[in-house]
């Protein structure tokens, strides 16, 4: 079999199982989904055996020390994977929710209905607890699921997810056995057989780096959910509490500053600069960050005695358009708003933006203006993240503007459709 046949052949199971999952009630898919979380935990052992594998060919491989922590399985992570499923079972169905509803003039009933995308390609990197969010996320929302984890955790995937079907199939005699499915092979060639399969695939949605990303939105010739980078960034207005935005600034860069929610760009009003950025700055140093500056903030620091210059250069123009994922921030001042505005516009991603200040006017024209996936007024970046917004789960965090934008829950994995009902309308 080639390996397009194998592909075609994943898709045509996935587009049957599609059909069967539309089937399910809600009390079929919370009992399924409760049952896997219980596989995971008993099957624990297995789990962390072909962990085990995968991280001794990683060593090998080379794989950095923080890479091989992502790819690591313990007891804690697998009771955190079936503590998502069990999460994603206590939430509302997505599916069947009446999004809109009219009454014609002529009796004709018309109702908007939330439905299942149908086929989700789930394409990953690394951490193999996304086998079971993901797989859980879409098997809520009905929708079958084609996951391509990395190379690096073929054994962990593989396992994870046999583990899902199985207990599944155990639970509900319906259940479709091809709802989750892992690609078998590390083939790169699958990537592109896969997504050309555009009468049985619905919707791809890559989670990793940007390189990663962009490789499948140019190969793929079915719809393609993105998130490149998250150049994320925090304006200090001239009105700001500094003492407020102080904190806003080290939460954002520093909580964690490796996840795409984290500030790489600090700008500060110029009629403020000269009393925030030389406190900021030794708070951010006692946290080791590096700053990259432009040449009104540069003065500033310079001029302080105090100032931490060892840990600061001259920012480039090609860093203000760079996600570090580390402890590196770039500073600029700028005059008011409107030039804040600006340069998140030019150089951000659309992931996520914030402003500091107690002018009400200043921060809605802030948060009007800034074209990205979500702004803030008085609070930091780290919030774009689905648990923090409420949904209980996120399977990503898109920044297109087509669909889903944000992180991505349940309600983002739906579509619609339009029932009518009637009692014998023709068209005149």
């Amino acid at each position: 079999m080639t390996l397009l046949e194998q592909m075609t052949q994943l898709g045509r199971q996935a587009r049957q199982a599609a059909r069967e999952l539309a089937r399910l009630t809600s009390l079929e898919k919370n009992d399924c989904l409760r049952a896997m979380a219980d596989a995971l935990e008993q099957n624990a052992a297995a789990i962390k055996v072909a962990n085990e594998t995968d991280l001794a060919a990683g060593a090998q491989a080379g794989l950095s020390a923080a890479m091989l922590d992502r790819l690591k399985l313990d007891d804690k992570r697998i009771g955190g994977m079936a503590r998502g499923l069990r999460e994603v079972a206590a939430l509302p169905d997505p599916v069947g929710r009446v999004l809109d509803e009219r009454l014609r003039p002529n009796g004709l009933r018309l109702q908007k209905l939330s439905t299942p995308i149908g086929v989700i390609v789930i394409i990953y990197e690394s951490r193999p607890n996304v086998t079971a969010d993901a797989a859980g996320l879409c098997f809520k929302s009905g929708n079958a699921t084609i996951l391509r984890g990395g190379k690096e955790a073929l054994n962990s995937n593989r396992v994870i997810a046999e583990t899902m079907v199985a207990a599944g199939r155990q639970r509900l005699p319906a259940f479709p056995a091809h709802g989750i499915q892992l690609v078998p092979t590390t083939d790169r060639e699958a990537v592109p057989a896969l997504l050309s399969l555009t009468q049985y695939v619905d919707l791809c949605m890559p989670r990793g780096g940007e390189g990663l990303i962009r490789a499948v939105a140019e190969c793929s010739k079915v719809p393609v959910i993105k998130h490149y980078k998250g150049v994320c960034h925090v304006f200090v207005d001239a009105a700001a509490d500094l003492k407020m935005a102080g904190d806003i600034v080290l939460n954002a860069k520093c909580q964690r500053p490796a996840v795409c929610n984290a500030m790489e760009t600090l700008l500060v009003d110029g009629k403020i600069a000269a009393a925030f950025l030389p406190a900021i700055a030794l708070q951010l140093a006692d946290k080791h960050v590096q700053l990259r500056v432009d040449e009104r903030a540069g003065a500033i620091l310079k001029s302080e005695a105090r100032g931490p210059k060892s840990e600061i250069r001259h920012a480039t123009e090609q860093d203000f358009f760079t996600e570090y994922n580390d402890l590196i921030l770039n500073v600029r001042v700028v005059d008011d708003v409107g030039q804040a505005v600006e340069h998140i516009n030019h150089y951000g991603s659309a992931h996520s933006d914030s402003i500091v200040t107690r002018n009400e006017a200043t921060a809605r024209r802030f948060l009007a203006e800034v074209d990205s996936a979500a702004v803030y007024w008085n609070a930091s970046t780290r919030f774009t993240d689905g648990g923090e917004f409420g949904m209980g789960a996120e399977i990503g965090i898109s920044t297109d503007k087509i669909g889903a934008r944000g992180p991505m829950g349940l309600e983002e994995l739906t579509s619609y459709k339009w029932v009518g009902f009637g009692s014998g309308q023709v068209r005149s």
